[in-house]
């Protein structure tokens, strides 16, 4: 099962010229049932990022896809920034932490 997530932001709140803009396509593999998903998901989310979830629980197809994808990567989350996979939660979260995360998700606006 596909889920999209679209952070909507406050429509009256003025850009700023410094501010970035995300302009890159996040996917997301999950299982219903996996606090190292939702640990990923909770960190995009709080910085706004708009994400396709992928539930592979009881979907063969999907969880060989994932597999294919990421270089034979069976275990969960498995995340794609345009196209290019980082692994699971701990990459995420160490890309956060060095800042190459935001590097990935935006441009300056």
């Amino acid at each position: 099962m596909r889920r999209a997530y679209h952070i909507l932001r406050n429509p009256n709140r003025v850009k700023k010229q410094s501010e970035s803009i995300i302009v890159a396509t996040v996917e997301i593999y999950t299982t219903m049932f996996c606090p190292f998903c939702v640990r990923a998901k909770s960190l995009l989310k709080k910085k706004g990022v708009a994400f396709e979830e992928i539930e592979v629980d009881g979907d063969p197809a999907s969880r060989q896809q994932m597999m294919a994808r990421s270089g034979g990567g069976y275990t969960v989350p498995q995340i794609f920034i345009d196209d290019k996979s980082i692994g699971g939660s701990d990459e995420l979260a160490a890309m956060e932490r060095s800042g190459e995360l935001d590097t990935l998700l935006q441009t300056s606006a």
